[in-house]
């Protein structure tokens, strides 16, 4: 499914294609709290700690996450804006601020995003029913549902694969295709203490936040810190100068 729809939209993104009638943004503030800090908590920690896949040559392959942002899967199709996505293999424009490059057209980046996180808030956005099918029908590789308040069932998290042309359940949570796991993660972010969805590993190791990264990386060297400091004690007590070593 992925090379057919390589193919499909190989070129496209050298055909001029007239956008400036397209409103790809309306600037109506639409999320509550809690969506938006989990938003943040899922495209922040990759640009700061994720170290990304890489190719055949061994270079880092680049990767787009955004939140809220439209996904047009064709010029005469409405669009999809997912409160997550992610796209491998994809680079931003310098020229950003141009209006072919101001939102997510597929045929610009020339493929769809490999994958897309809703996270429900109310019964009001059929991500179970229709979204799933838009999804499904626009070659998402992977489409996941976060439901925190268990509006749409009893399950928190539900993993979907496209297999080949419809969503199946995944059997974990590890999305093999872009080398990232999603796991449920209780604890305090921003001073607000829930659960949360993180990134992880395929061993369920924490994609860290860059705060969190800092404070391991401070710990870290506290703990040399304290170490040289033992060492040094231990010398002296021995009548070796450690500075003289």
């Amino acid at each position: 499914m992925s090379q057919m729809l390589a193919e499909k939209y190989s070129g496209l993104e050298d055909i001029e294609i007239d956008v400036e009638d397209i409103v790809t943004e309306d600037d109506t503030p639409v999320d509550n709290l809690f969506s938006e800090k989990q938003q943040r908590l899922l495209t922040e920690p990759l640009y700061t700690s994720w170290p990304g896949l890489v190719d055949d040559e061994g270079n880092s392959r680049p990767f787009l996450v955004a939140a809220n942002v439209g996904v047009f899967p064709s010029l005469h199709r409405p669009p999809i804006v997912p409160d997550i996505f992610l796209s491998l293999d994809v680079t931003v424009p310098e020229n950003w601020y141009e209006k072919r490059h101001r939102t997510y057209f597929v045929w610009e980046f020339g493929k769809p995003p490999d994958v897309v996180i809703a996270i429900v808030s109310n019964r009001k956005g059929n991500e179970a029913s229709s979204k799933l099918q838009e999804y499904a029908l626009m070659g998402i590789s992977y489409y996941v549902i976060f439901d925190p308040m268990r509006q749409l069932s009893d399950e928190i998290l539900r993993v979907y694969e496209l297999r080949p042309r419809s969503f199946q359940r995944s059997p974990d949570n590890f999305l093999s295709a872009v080398g990232l796991g999603l796991t449920l993660w209780e604890g305090e972010y921003e001073g607000k203490f829930a659960v949360w969805l993180r990134w992880c590993d395929q061993q369920g190791t924490l994609t860290l936040t860059g705060k969190e990264r800092a404070e391991q990386e401070a710990q870290r060297a506290e703990q040399e810190t304290q170490r040289a400091e033992r060492l040094a004690a231990r010398l002296r007590e021995l009548g070796v100068d450690p500075e003289q070593i």
